[in-house]
């Protein structure tokens, strides 16, 4: 187990606490940002199908490209579980994620630690490995993109500030890992062990494979954007894709709310309000219908994984909280 039991009253705020953000931002979004008559008109600016297109097949890299890495590092570190089987845990957890990022990727450690039969712990801190490189490599995006935006750090304090307080936390991990710290801190919960084994030079493949990856994500968004008839400066995008990624991990319903809040805030000096609401929105949907579209091609794999989470609870078992989102897609 990752935790002993929580109090009643903090099990109830974990709960409720992300569905009222959600509920917050949706109201914000639905009933008073977005201008509805407006939205028709941003939409016919667009080249709709080839918009849908892009971001399908975004959708599609993006599920390829952290399924077979989070199968590399749970054959690295875990089981040399077939990476097919590894791809249908992940593929049924998409079904969830039409619903809440949380639950879907509850989900998919749950679904990994039957698959492997390692401690849930140790599964989630593998499968965690990715995230950290995707992270490092999103802050220096950030970094080296920062100077380089119209205003610099001063004029842009939402990107600085990530970047500072980004660094700062990889700074003190880094601080902790060589002073001992953290791997006594993991110990207790059976992780010390795995500290130890996880070598620097191990790192290296996944953040290649990230830098490749956040070249495609910005070269997506710039193109997507443009069809959509918003042309969203390159720097731009660069620079402000990560805090973008920050701003998802906010809970919400399937990101509806929070994408568009912070699409339309990122990149306000770059298109008319109801055309970023307007692009936002179409994202959110697609997503939507590609998570269901995945989860359904795995459906039987994804019935098996709610009824085990569902006998799980119901003998009083921990379920994985995870901290982050494997399909924060920008």
């Amino acid at each position: 187990m990752l935790t002993g039991r929580m109090p009643p009253l903090k099990k109830l705020i974990q709960t409720l606490l992300p569905w009222t953000i959600s509920g917050a931002a949706l109201f914000y979004v639905f009933g008073v940002a977005i201008e509805w008559e407006k939205i028709p008109e941003a939409t016919e600016a667009a080249n709709l199908p080839l918009f849908v297109a892009i971001v399908v097949a975004d959708k599609l890299v993006f599920f390829l490209v952290w399924g077979l890495l989070q199968a590399r590092v749970i054959r690295q570190y875990l089981s040399h579980a077939p990476v097919g089987q590894i791809m249908a845990v992940k593929g049924a957890s998409e079904l969830i994620r039409s619903i809440n990022n949380s639950l879907s990727d509850a989900a998919f450690f749950f679904g990994t630690w039957q698959l492997t039969g390692r401690p849930l712990a140790v599964v989630v801190a593998v499968v965690f490995i990715p995230f950290i490189a995707h992270f490092v490599v999103l802050v220096a995006q950030a970094t080296i993109a920062l100077p380089l935006l119209a205003g610099g750090p001063r004029g842009n304090p939402d990107v600085a500030f990530v970047v500072i307080v980004s660094w700062g936390v990889l700074g003190l991990a880094v601080w902790a890992s060589r002073r001992g710290a953290l791997q006594r801190l993991l110990t207790p919960i059976g992780l010390g062990a795995l500290v130890g084994r996880v070598k620097l030079r191990d790192w290296w493949p996944y953040l290649g494979y990230f830098v490749l990856f956040g070249i495609f994500d910005v070269a997506v968004q710039g193109i997507a954007s443009r069809v959509f008839g918003i042309e969203i400066d390159w720097i731009a995008l660069v620079a402000r894709i990560p805090v973008l990624y920050v701003a998802l991990m906010i809970p919400s319903f399937a990101n509806f709310g929070t994408r568009e809040i912070a699409w339309a805030n990122l990149f306000a000096e770059f298109g008319d309000p109801a055309a970023l609401y307007a692009y936002a929105l179409w994202t959110n949907v697609i997503f939507m219908a590609m998570h269901v579209l995945i989860g359904v091609i795995f459906l039987p794999r994804a019935f098996q994984l709610v009824r085990a989470m569902r006998e799980a609870r119901l003998r009083g078992e921990e379920m994985p909280r995870p901290l982050v989102h494997d399909a924060i897609d920008p």
